[in-house]
């Protein structure tokens, strides 16, 4: 059994030190990690679907959901960042549940967890091309030939050393980050009327029947339940931190200085977004169901923010933070899908070919076989809508299905811990609240998967094939978990037996 943390020098061993230029680079910085927990999960989710979630449920009620949801997160990543510092792999929580509870489960969630960002890259490839060509000027170009020009970009960004995906999501992140402080600002300022005319103050919070809070508690338990997923898939990307810790430069200090700052960016850019746009915007205004898709960008609740300021290009301006948006997204999907591959081929769950890397620390080919893949699901949304709707609707569920990984990992890790006899003050970051931490987080996380869809259970009739469509998720799961087992036949690893060492990576070879 190794022993936690251990930190053998490689400067005096000529051997160690050829082995680790071929393996990937801890060349990410702290502020890139500090900006891609910051940036993560502000995106379109933010952006266009805020609206939507006060509008069924009323300021109060997106606050309370956005709140709870926010404060789940914050545990799932508190509970992410002590495994990862501990253990910084790029494979995170699918080699965490590998180790730590049953390979299987690890085995499942790497390949669900490449998949669902497979898939996610697809799509914003098409998203971008109907970003862009929202200015007349772009339309110079058809949209699948825009769509293959970002991919390019996307594809290049990840072939180049791990600096390049740093620096660039550094910067992504960044005009999201700023957009939100200037949206918080002009918000505040139109509040109080020194922009965009008349004081403002809580007038919108009491329309409606409620006092105060408008209709945000006297909906449905089903509405709130449908505002908890909206909430769900606006912070998915979080997880993020995790598989970047594989190539963090000082993950003993990076990683626990980005968990800390998750509590901080729900709290200033979803809780402070969503209680602006409360106040200035009527929850029963039509305008808010509008913006569901980046093709009504003129209903964000930003741009209808900003306009009501009285700011010129307000529309512009926030295409272009969407356009940033998606493509930070697509970016940040393809390192994930990719580091995923390379872990899994490091670890036996794919084809060993796909854990080699070249001389700057770049798995060359699971970037390439993942952009294979990537590609090739494009090109079935082009052709066959209803073929590609089905292989959506099969990654629906990955983000909350690691979350729950995630969970159960860490709750294991712990108590491997301790059975082990080592002392808990030893560790580089601890959570804290545990066990109640990953206990909350896999009860909403469990409650969140079950109602995905709350019209399926408000209306009697019952609809097989969107009950398909929107569980086929948890299906796609499990044959990737009943798969695993039945074919190496695994077990749920006794806790004295739990493997806590530090990852030893195998040597690879240059390509």
């Amino acid at each position: 059994m190794s022993t936690p943390n251990p930190n053998p020098s490689t400067a005096a061993n000529p051997a160690a030190t050829q082995a680790n230029k071929n393996k990937i680079r801890r060349n990410l910085k702290t502020r890139h990690l500090s900006m891609i927990a910051i940036g993560g999960s502000i995106g379109t989710g933010l952006f266009m679907a805020s609206g939507s979630a006060i509008h069924m449920a009323g300021p109060g009620g997106a606050l309370v959901a956005y709140a709870a949801i926010g404060l789940m997160v914050y545990f799932l990543m508190t509970s992410l960042g002590e495994m990862a510092t501990h253990l910084p792999v790029s494979g995170s929580f699918s080699t965490y549940a590998a180790k730590f509870v049953d390979p299987s489960l690890g085995y499942a969630l790497g390949w669900n967890y490449w998949f669902s960002w497979v898939i996610t890259v697809a799509v914003d490839i098409s998203i971008s091309a109907l970003v862009i060509t929202y200015w007349e000027p772009m339309r110079f170009m058809p949209p699948w030939g825009w769509s293959l020009l970002f991919f390019g970009l996307i594809v290049l960004l990840n072939l180049l050393s791990v600096e390049a995906f740093g620096e660039s999501e550094y910067w992504f992140s960044l005009v999201k980050v700023v957009t939100v402080v200037v949206f918080l600002g002009v918000g505040m300022l139109t509040i109080f009327g020194i922009l965009g005319g008349d004081y403002v103050g809580l007038a919108n919070f009491t329309v409606g029947d409620a006092p105060f809070l408008g209709n945000g508690f006297s909906g449905s338990f089903l509405t709130m339940l449908g505002v908890f997923l909206i909430a769900g898939f606006s912070f998915q990307g979080t997880e993020l931190i995790g598989i970047t810790a594989g190539e963090s430069e000082n993950p003993k200090e990076s990683i626990p200085k980005a968990v800390k700052q998750v509590f901080w960016r729900i709290l200033i850019f979803y809780i402070l977004s969503i209680f602006v746009i409360g106040l200035l915007i009527p929850y029963t205004s039509p305008e808010l169901l509008g913006a569901e898709n980046v093709s009504e960008i003129a209903k964000s609740p930003f741009t209808l923010v900003f306009e009501r300021a009285g700011l010129a290009m307000a529309a512009a301006v926030m295409n272009a933070v969407i356009l940033t948006s998606i493509l930070s997204a697509g970016n940040s999907g393809m390192y994930a899908s990719v580091r995923m591959l390379y872990a899994m081929g490091k670890s036996g769950m794919a084809y060993k070919s796909f854990r080699k890397v070249n001389r700057f620390g770049v798995p060359v080919r699971s970037v390439l076989a993942t952009a294979v893949v990537v590609l090739l699901l494009f090109l079935i949304e082009i052709f066959n809508d209803h073929a590609y709707e089905y292989i959506l609707a099969a990654s629906s569920l990955t983000g909350f299905i690691s979350w729950l990984g995630i969970a159960i990992s860490h709750y294991r890790f712990r108590r491997a811990y301790i059975a082990q006899g080592f002392d808990l003050k030893d560790l580089d970051y601890r959570a804290k609240w545990f066990p109640f931490g990953p206990l909350i987080a896999l009860v909403l996380c469990v409650l969140v998967i079950l109602g995905q869809d709350t019209q399926l259970v408000m209306h009697g009739d019952v609809d097989w094939e969107r009950i398909v469509v929107t569980y086929m998720g948890l299906p796609v799961f499990f044959g990737f978990y009943l798969y695993h087992k039945l074919r190496y036949r695994t077990h749920l690893i006794p806790l004295e037996e739990v493997d806590l060492g530090d990852e030893e990576d195998e040597d690879e070879e240059d390509e």
